[in-house]
């Protein structure tokens, strides 16, 4: 057999798809295991695919998107964040924020180079890194309340060091970073010869105070990347619309590997997020919805005594379970086969994660209900 990548076997099927596999072959289970939300998505949106598809627009479009959306792209940054972003050379859409974290590591990474990851964080990372042939260097933000602080980034830099990448909201924790946060990050990095790339994939999704932006710090304009999407904002997974910001030099070169991988995202899933970006309510309604699901969840588990952050963002929630069971993958186990409960184990989420499970609240009260009537009668009789 003709020898595969060598660093293919380090890649494995995620936590999360692997319990929602295992649960979507059971009967009457609760699957609170993927990011996906319950929401339709707005009126609007479906039809302006429906329309674009009637009108034929099934052709290839520049390979940075319809330049119609990249426009509302930059609008809604200027709105957002202050910042001024030019729609024909410093932003790119993608097929979702994951072509958007595969596109901007392959233009940066070199075999033998690191790239630093505060730590539980999302397991889609990883995997592109070590394909890359990088290093992931974690960063254990557990003992700074799930928020990663200049002074550990600073110890985590050596002279391999590529980029750092920070993902807020947060999955699997729904923690957030304030602007004062970001600004202690953005001071400290300034003269760090690394890049940053930011996920904010779920800066819509926040609960408790407005989301603020490294794209606010113009002294890291030349060497940030921040990817987001529509996927979480306006229920569309299946639409694949993410974008990539950065400066127009680097912009070039993520062009270079997302024409090669996938040309551009679908035509009508573009047309449909030019309408998206001129929705709000949809996401008003929506996070109205998460806060009273987070604030229930929040308070059972509390109840039931798992210590637990409150999430300030995203919609997810990840009690410590370790007073039950050191292993969250064989908690989580017994709680699919003996409840029909599905969750996600916290090692899913690197090692930091361990001793936690992730819940997300992307599904209805009705289900939520009924999950945490499950997990009070599996924990009750739990050995």
């Amino acid at each position: 057999m003709p020898t595969l990548n060598q660093y293919i076997n380090e890649v494995t099927i995620p936590g999360t798809r692997e319990f929602a596999n295992k649960a979507a072959g059971l009967n009457d289970c609760i699957d609170l295991t993927l990011g996906q939300s319950d929401f339709a998505p707005p009126a609007s949106v479906k039809s302006a695919m429906i329309q674009a598809i009637q009108d034929n627009q099934l052709r290839y479009t520049h390979n940075r998107g319809l330049i119609a959306l990249r426009t509302a792209i930059a609008h809604t940054l200027k709105e957002k964040f202050n910042v001024d972003y030019h729609p024909e050379t410093e932003i790119i859409v993608t097929n979702g924020g994951s072509e958007a974290i595969d596109a901007v590591f392959r233009t940066i990474i070199n075999p033998g180079d690191e790239v630093i990851l505060p730590s539980p964080c999302y397991l889609g990372y990883e995997p592109i890194i070590k394909l890359l042939g990088a290093k992931v260097v974690l960063v254990d933000t557990s003992k700074t309340q799930l928020v990663p602080t200049p002074e550990a980034i600073k110890a985590a830099i050596t002279d391999k060091t590529k980029a750092v990448l920070f993902n807020y909201p947060t999955n699997p924790t729904g923690k957030t970073l304030t602007y004062q946060q970001i600004k202690g990050l953005a001071a400290m990095l300034k003269d760090e010869d690394i890049f940053i790339v930011t996920d904010e994939i779920y800066s819509e999704n926040v609960y408790d105070a407005p989301h603020h932006s490294f794209l606010e710090f113009q002294e890291l304009r030349d060497k940030l990347f921040v990817i987001n999407g529509l996927s979480k904002s306006h229920a569309i997974t299946g639409a694949r619309v993410g974008y990539v910001v950065s400066n127009a030099e680097l912009i070039t070169h993520v062009t270079s590997v997302h024409l090669y991988n996938a040309i551009c995202v679908a035509t009508p899933s573009q047309y449909g997020a030019i309408e998206a970006f001129k929705d709000s309510d949809t996401v008003k309604i929506m996070n109205k919805a998460y806060i009273e699901r987070r604030d229930y969840l929040f308070d059972k588990l509390t109840e039931l005594g798992l210590p637990v952050e409150k999430p300030q963002g995203a919609f997810y929630i990840f009690p410590d379970i370790s007073a039950y069971n050191s292993s969250s993958y064989q908690f989580a186990t017994d709680l699919l086969e003996r409840e029909r409960l599905a969750v996600v184990p916290g090692s899913a989420f690197s090692k930091f994660g361990e001793g936690h499970i992730r819940l997300s609240f992307a599904s209805s009260m009705e289900e939520l209900k009924e999950a945490m009537v499950r997990l009070e009668r599996f924990l009750k009789e739990y050995k």
